[in-house]
């Protein structure tokens, strides 16, 4: 025999009513105590309050018997003490009234025969020192004798004291105490009714649960076990187990054969499976299904489609400056940006997926398809030039959009995701913020940039890149002055490659940041013999963007001048304008922190950004180089003349030095100097030459 569910219950029950029938007898016993102790301290409490007020109407009655009975004691009027006496003998509680001379001797007492008269009086007396505010009390049960004084002025003519019966009070005290015991015996009678009744009712409710459970629970849990044994050829699955040997142990191993049912197990499934929890959107997995379903339809249907690869520019800085919060904000609310851009496109069928991170697809099938995919490309742009909220600032962020189509660029989906971030890539490399359509030239640019990558890495540890520096001049004497330094590669099997190819493939690697550490340590340890050789020019050195934004760039530079040893001063940083308007907040506290070291901070190719002269004002700059393609018309245009001449003002008026970049005839140094630019560096001056070269340059 096995103890089922209901012997269970009645078990329970049991245990239960005896808990709180044990329950209530100790809250009963503790009324019980309660009561007791609050009736001890409510006789207390009334006792002392009626010896107060028996001991202030006292102290009272003293002291207007003592006011009263000045003039007639000390004119020993003892008709007049006499009426005073007996005035306060008929007062119910007063027992009795003394009035004596200076000597204690017996005055009056309230009688008519005075028997005592000039007697001396029984009982403690009053000291004449005791002060007339503060009369003489003492007490026992039965009495409080109340004692007072009588001077006039300072001379002590006798006093009075007065006996008060405390029968009366007691006789109060008793009924009240007597009344409160009734009271809170009565309360404790019923709480225990209460109780009981409680008890009774609860005692109901277990029997009326016992028949409920036996006639309406356990039954049907035993018609729904053995249903579910029916139901455990279907594909249901709860994963449950149970070691339980009751009724509801039959029904969760029954039900552990069951799962869920298909529909929501399917739904669960997907939505984790193909849904973007971020952004809504579907995934990778679930767009390549509906990709390889779209180009069956459009392949029996002689149709075509687009894919059009939307990724965000520059998500990693967002991330890096305002965190992942912040960069999961900046993603939802870019993902919307992107359905607006899609529905204003007019395509009804449109699909927008996310593939991860900053990356987002949207498949196109409208008619026209090259003129409907740049439209709704345009679209999405121009949301993007709407500021996004994020914490009460405003972002601005933009994105770069490949498109590809089909059939033209790739008859399956591999090929098309591939050409679609070709395309995407392209555009990031044409400047960002912009699309473009997937061509095959784009897989030879890739290609070779992939190989540029590849043979970039290691290249400096190979021994296949150098420094070159260009010489800088003063204009007002033509002394040299300094030199900037520039990186230099020889591709053992493509020569030379120009720094505007391969620098580019660096920063958006992220490789910049190792060649740009090596290129500073050697330009210091290059400037720091000249230094030795009894010369004192400064080395400038190009900083990207990328080492901007790390974040470690003056830790950097300080580990680089303590181990070369060259002065701070004769190092020179070059940044160009777009690289600090990137981050003009986070580039203000790294150049500041540069300047601390004691290097000196320049703006290259000044004039070719967004806001120009306005940054001299909030950018820590020590200098400006002017750029080249205003040098190289100053000749010609007018505009550049009066622009390159406005550049020098302003600087000067800043305290700036200026430099002019690209000088590559007389004319334009003559220009330059005539404006008062400071120095200039260019091919007519001098070409960029090897360390030592410049060194004896320098000797010459």
């Amino acid at each position: 025999m096995r103890a089922g569910l209901h012997t269970h219950f009645l078990i329970g029950m049991l245990a239960t009513m005896l808990l709180v029938l044990g329950i209530m007898s100790g809250i009963w016993w503790q009324q019980r105590g309660a009561a007791r102790e609050q009736a001890e301290i409510s006789r207390n409490a009334m006792h002392e309050m009626a010896f107060t007020s028996l001991k202030l109407r006292g102290q009272g009655l003293t002291q207007l018997l003592a006011d009263a009975l000045v003039n007639p004691l000390y004119y020993f009027d003892t008709v007049r003490i006499g009426e005073i006496a007996r005035s306060a003998l008929q007062q119910p509680d007063v027992l009795q009234v003394i009035v004596f001379d200076a000597e204690g001797r017996l005055v009056h007492d309230g009688s008519h025969d005075i028997p005592g008269f000039g007697q001396a009086v029984e009982g403690p007396l009053p000291s004449p020192d005791t002060s007339t505010e503060t009369p003489d009390v003492r007490w026992n049960e039965h009495q409080v004798t109340v004692g007072l004084p009588i001077r006039i002025g300072e001379e002590h003519i006798g006093g009075v004291r007065i006996a008060l019966s405390s029968s009366g009070m007691a006789a109060l005290e008793h009924d009240a105490i007597a009344t409160l015991s009734q009271q809170s015996e009565q309360a404790i009678g019923r709480n225990l009714l209460w109780m009981a009744a409680l008890f009774g009712a609860l005692l109901l409710i277990g029997v009326v649960i016992s028949l409920v459970l036996s006639r309406g629970v356990l039954r049907p849990i035993r018609d729904l076990a053995g249903a579910a044994r029916r139901m455990e050829s279907g594909n249901f699955d709860l994963g449950l187990d149970s070691q339980r040997k009751d009724e509801i142990g039959d029904l969760i191993r029954a039900f552990a054969h069951m799962s869920d049912s298909v529909s929501r197990h399917d739904r669960d499934i997907r939505r984790i499976a193909y849904g973007d929890s971020l952004t809504g959107l579907p995934n990778r997995l679930a767009f390549r299904e509906l990709l390889d379903e779209s180009l069956q339809q459009a392949h029996a249907g002689g149709n075509e489609l687009a894919l059009m690869f939307v990724d965000l520019d520059d998500f990693k800085r967002i991330n890096d400056s305002l965190g992942h919060d912040a960069g999961d904000e900046v993603l939802a609310q870019f993902a919307e940006r992107i359905r607006q851009g899609v529905k204003m496109g007019g395509d009804p069928n449109a699909v927008v997926a996310r593939f991860g991170g900053d990356e987002f697809v949207v498949r196109l099938g409208a008619r026209q398809i090259h003129d409907s995919a740049a439209h709704v490309a345009e679209a999405i742009l121009s949301e993007l030039q709407r500021p996004m909220l994020l914490h009460g600032r405003q972002l601005f962020v933009g994105a770069s959009i490949g498109i590809t189509v089909f059939p033209q660029d790739g008859q399956s989906s591999n090929v098309l995701l591939k050409n679609g971030d070709i395309a995407m890539y392209q555009a990031k490399l044409a400047g960002k913020n912009c699309f473009r359509f997937y061509s095959k030239a784009m897989d030879q640019a890739v290609g070779r940039r992939v190989q540029i990558e590849h043979d970039l890495r290691g290249a400096w540890e190979r021994g296949e890149m150098r420094l070159v520096y260009q010489p800088i001049f003063r204009l007002d004497n033509g002394q040299l002055v300094g030199a900037e330094a520039l990186l230099r590669w020889q591709h053992p099997e493509l020569g030379i490659i120009p720094p505007s190819v391969f620098i580019d493939v660096a920063e958006q690697s992220g490789l910049i940041e190792a060649l740009g550490g090596q290129a500073l340590s050697q330009a210091c340890q290059s400037a720091l013999r000249w230094v030795r050789e009894g010369s004192a020019p400064f080395v400038s050195v190009n900083i990207s963007a990328r080492q901007l934004r790390a974040g470690n760039l003056p830790e950097v530079v300080a580990g680089v001048l303590a181990a070369t040893g060259l002065p701070p001063e004769r190092l020179h940083l070059e940044l160009t304008e777009t690289t600090v308007l990137g981050d003009e907040h986070q580039a203000i506290d790294t150049l500041a922190r540069l300047r601390e070291l004691g290097v000196k901070i320049w703006l290259d190719d000044f004039g070719t950004g967004f806001s120009g002269l306005s940054h001299l004002r909030r950018v820590p700059v020590d200098g400006v180089k002017i750029d080249r393609s205003f040098v190289a018309d100053v000749l010609r245009d007018p505009d550049d003349l009066a622009l390159t001449s406005a550049i020098i003002a302003m600087a000067h008026s800043l305290g700036i030095t200026v430099v002019g970049e690209g000088v590559e005839n007389e004319g334009q140094f003559a220009v330059l100097k005539e404006r008062g630019c400071d120095q200039a560096q260019g091919y007519w001056l001098g070409r960029p030459m090897s360390g030592s070269e410049l060194a004896r340059r320098l000797q010459a």
